[in-house]
C-alpha cells in the first residue's frame, strides 16, 4: 500500500506523516540460513540447524520484543503516562511518537508456522525494510538458529489499506478521481483527531 499525493494532496501527505500513524506489514522469513542483507536473495553467510524451533519458542520470543518495544514508544511518546489524558489517549489508540524516534513495532505476532518458513504481521512505527529483515534475523539468533526475509508486504498505511490501493490496471484518471473522493473523509478526520 504505497500513498501517494497529487495537488493539494502533497500537504495532506505531510500532515498524515505529522500524525505519526502506524504502518502494518506481512514478513515472510525462513529458518536455518543467514545473509550478508537479512534477504533470501542476499551472499550466504551461514546454515544453520532449526529442528528445535516451536511456535511456542517464536512466540515468546516476539512477546518479548513487543514489551521492549511498547516502553520505547511511551518513551517517545512525550506524554505523563499518569494523568487522565494518557489514559484517554491510550484508550483511543492515540499514544505514539510525536517526533522523530528510532522504529518502534507496536504488534507483532505470528500468522503462518510451518518449518523453515514463517510469517509476521508487524505494527510498526517510523521503520524501514532494511530494519524488518533485520528483525527476522534477530528472531532467528535469539532462537539459537539463524533467519532470513523472505518477503515484506505493506497491507496498511495509517487509514490506508488494501481495499484503498487500486490495482495497475486502475491507474487512470477516472479510477484516482474516485480513489481520492472516497478516501477525503477518512483522512480529514484521522488529522483532525490526532493534530487537532
Amino acid at each position: 500500500v504505497p500513498v501517494l499525493g497529487i495537488g493539494h494532496g502533497n500537504k495532506l501527505l505531510a500532515d498524515l506523516h505529522n500524525c505519526h500513524l502506524s504502518k502494518v506489514y506481512t514478513v515472510g522469513g525462513l529458518f536455518g540460513k543467514a545473509t550478508d542483507d537479512f534477504s533470501d536473495t542476499g551472499k550466504l553467510v551461514e546454515k544453520t540447524t532449526y529442528d528445535h524451533i516451536t511456535r511456542e519458542k517464536l512466540e515468546r520470543i516476539l512477546a518479548v520484543i513487543q514489551g521492549s518495544n511498547h516502553k520505547a514508544l511511551l518513551l517517545h511518546s512525550n506524554i505523563d503516562m499518569k494523568t487522565q489524558e494518557a489514559y484517554e489517549m491510550a484508550v483511543k489508540g492515540l499514544i505514539r511518537p510525536m517526533g522523530k524516534s528510532p522504529p518502534i513495532i507496536t504488534v507483532i505476532r505470528c500468522l503462518q508456522f510451518a518449518l523453515p518458513e514463517f510469517q509476521l504481521e508487524i505494527h510498526c512505527l517510523h521503520e524501514t525494510q532494511q530494519y524488518l529483515r533485520k528483525i527476522v534475523h534477530e528472531i532467528g539468533l535469539e532462537l539459537k538458529s539463524s533467519a532470513v526475509c523472505t518477503q515484506v508486504r505493506r497491507i496498511r498505511d495509517g487509514v490506508f489499506t488494501l481495499d484503498d490501493a487500486l490495482l495497475r490496471t486502475h491507474w487512470n484518471l477516472q479510477s484516482i478521481q474516485n480513489a481520492i473522493w472516497d478516501c477525503q473523509l477518512k483522512v480529514k478526520t484521522e488529522i483532525e483527531k490526532t493534530l487537532g
